[in-house]
Parts: C-alpha cells; structure tokens; sequence
C-alpha cells in the first residue's frame, strides 16, 4: 500500500506546472543557458529572435547551438542543472518530450514529436509520417518516398522569398514538381502575386497548360508588323530545358519542344 501510495506521490510530483510555463514557441517547465552569450532564454527560439532582431548589432547577432547547451534552469523550482529530463532538485518532469542530443524539451505532444538522426534534429508530425532522404537531406512524407524528385542538400539553404534558412524552419513545406522545397504560406503569396515558377531554378510550380492555351490565343490576336514576321530568336525553355529557335513575338515566346511559354530569350533576333 505504502509502494502504491509512494508511486502516485511521484506521479503527481513529475506533472507539478504542467501546461503553465513556456514560451509562444514551447511548453515546457525550464529554460536554458545559452552556451553562446551565458544568457537565459526560455527556448532557443526565444534566444534566435532577440539576438537577431533589426536592433541588434549585425556584428553580434548569431544563433545558439542547440546541441551545445549544458545547462537548464527548471521553471518550478528556479534550480540551475545539467541538461535532465527530470528536476534533480524537486522531481518535476521538465518537458514530456525530452531529447538529450538536441537539448530539446516540450510538454505538448501533439506534435507528435521524434529525432532524426539523419537530420540531426528534431522533427514534429510523427516518425510513422515521414522517411529521410540522404541525398536531399532532409524529412519527407512518406507520400513522396518513390516519386519525389532527390535534389542534393534541397533545403540546406536561405530560402530565397522569405530568407529563413529552410532546415530549421519549423513552418509548413510543400515539394515542388521540380524537387526544390517552399514554405506553403510562401506558396501562397507567389499565386496571389501570380508567380508560378520556382524561385530557385524557374520551372513551373503546377500545370499551367490552361494559362499556356489562353497565350497562344492571344498570340494568335496579336499579329507582329510585316518587318518582325520573319524574326527568330533562341530561347531556352525554363521547364524542359530544351534551347530552340521560334519566331518572335512580342506577347510570349513557346518552346517547340515541351509548348511551355515559361522561357527567356538567350539570343537577339536574326533576320
């Protein structure tokens, strides 16, 4: 009976300031020493955006090294310690979710959270989900296993629309046809400003053969002055890669190959 009553005692002990402490980014009960600057934050998130911020000295602004932290102060009792799962001073569990090699701890596991130790970090949206690619590099949905395209180091990388450096991003991704990666609000934004090529090497993001329909109806309306109907130009096409010799035009110019308009003009024209 003493056992049993010796076990609820610790129970309840390890579940002491559940859901009250954290930050916007995470609840947990501790903080953690940055290893950095020796300042306390109460998430590495925390940390990046205040020694990062438009106010900060260029010169001094970095990012903590996650798997460097060595200390942790818990939320419940104030006790400074080596990086634990649980309080050596009062037995609170300081984070449901604990990895040791990220220093990483969370309360909410509806995240469903798991580390990849071909990523080296942590991941969210249960290991069940998601595979590693070693050549991209990076976590996919187990969705994409056999029909993604492998694009080396794909998101080791500032992302080129919004800046974030794409590993760490803990926002929704999206793979493009074309392998590369992009944030889903990112996404968002490029069709509402009717961008629909990919930032980084320019083939189309989604099936465009409607918009290519409705440019070879205006090409058709758009008849070029008697001097220009025998120029050509050679363009390269952005979505086959094919380089080709057509006719100019001033609307668009289609590749003879694939018929996407998504092209750029590599030579001027030749009589």
């Amino acid at each position: 009976m003493r056992d049993m009553q010796s076990v609820n005692e610790n129970l309840e002990k390890l579940d002491v300031g559940y859901g009250q402490y954290g930050c916007s980014h995470h609840r947990r009960r501790c903080s953690i020493r940055a290893p950095c600057c020796n300042e306390i934050f109460d998430c590495r998130h925390c940390h990046n955006e205040a020694k990062n911020a438009v106010n900060v000295n260029p010169q001094e602004s970095h990012d903590i090294p996650r798997h460097e932290v060595q200390q942790v102060i818990c939320s419940v009792c104030g006790t400074e310690q080596d990086v634990k799962q649980i309080c050596v001073n009062c037995g609170v569990c300081m984070g449901k979710y604990f990895c040791e090699i990220c220093k990483f701890y969370d309360d909410d596991l509806s995240k469903q959270q798991y580390h990849c130790d071909g990523c080296g970090i942590c991941r969210t949206g249960a290991r069940d989900n998601f595979f590693h690619c070693y050549k991209c590099g990076c976590c996919y949905s187990v969705a994409l296993k056999d029909c993604h395209p492998c694009v080396e180091r794909a998101i080791h990388h500032n992302w080129p629309v919004c800046f974030e450096f794409f590993f760490e991003s803990t926002r929704d991704i999206s793979v493009l046809p074309c392998g590369h990666t992009i944030h889903m609000d990112c996404l968002k934004e490029m069709h509402q400003h009717l961008q629909f090529s990919c930032p980084v090497c320019s083939k189309s993001v989604c099936d465009m053969s409607r918009v290519w329909e409705k440019l070879d109806e205006e090409v058709a309306a758009t008849p070029m002055p008697a001097s220009y109907q025998n120029k050509k130009v050679w363009i390269l096409c952005n979505d086959c890669g094919t380089t080709s010799e057509v006719k100019f035009h001033i609307v668009a110019h289609k590749c003879a190959n694939c018929n996407s308009y998504n092209t750029r003009q590599t030579r001027g024209c030749s009589p």
